[in-house]
């Protein structure tokens, strides 16, 4: 928990390092954009234009369930975070224990959709799709 509090705090503060440091090296990140599954390297190029500019995002968590692998060495984790613009979002995810350390492996932001809008936002995926 500590982990994911920091990465958050550091990405709202624009901290890029502290930010970064989170990652797993072979991390990946998925944005909710369809075409957003980043890399670490890729990630941080794409993030570096806002934070150099003081410019960070603020996603403030509010319900979180980590469930720890039996090995002790894998979490995976599911939590509700809120931003400004977008409102109610999803963080899920993996960490892993590198040398002592957790690490975030994969990240995935999304913005869940209530079930009697899933129909009409899903046909207006499609049709930006076929531009």
């Amino acid at each position: 928990a500590a982990v994911l509090d920091d990465f958050h705090k550091a990405a709202a503060q624009a901290d890029e390092e502290r930010y970064f440091s989170h990652f797993a090296e072979d991390a990946v990140f998925l944005g909710t954009d369809p075409d957003e599954r980043w890399s670490v390297k890729a990630f941080r190029a794409y993030a570096h234009k806002h934070f150099s500019r003081g410019k960070g995002w603020t996603y403030e968590p509010s319900e979180r369930s980590i469930v720890l692998g039996l090995d002790g060495r894998v979490a995976w984790f599911h939590e509700v975070v809120t931003h400004e613009t977008y409102g109610r979002c999803r963080g899920t995810g993996t960490l892993i224990r590198e040398r002592g350390v957790w690490k975030i492996a994969q990240y995935s932001l999304s913005l869940p959709l209530p079930n009697d809008r899933f129909k009409a936002i899903a046909a207006d995926v499609r049709r930006a799709a076929q531009r």
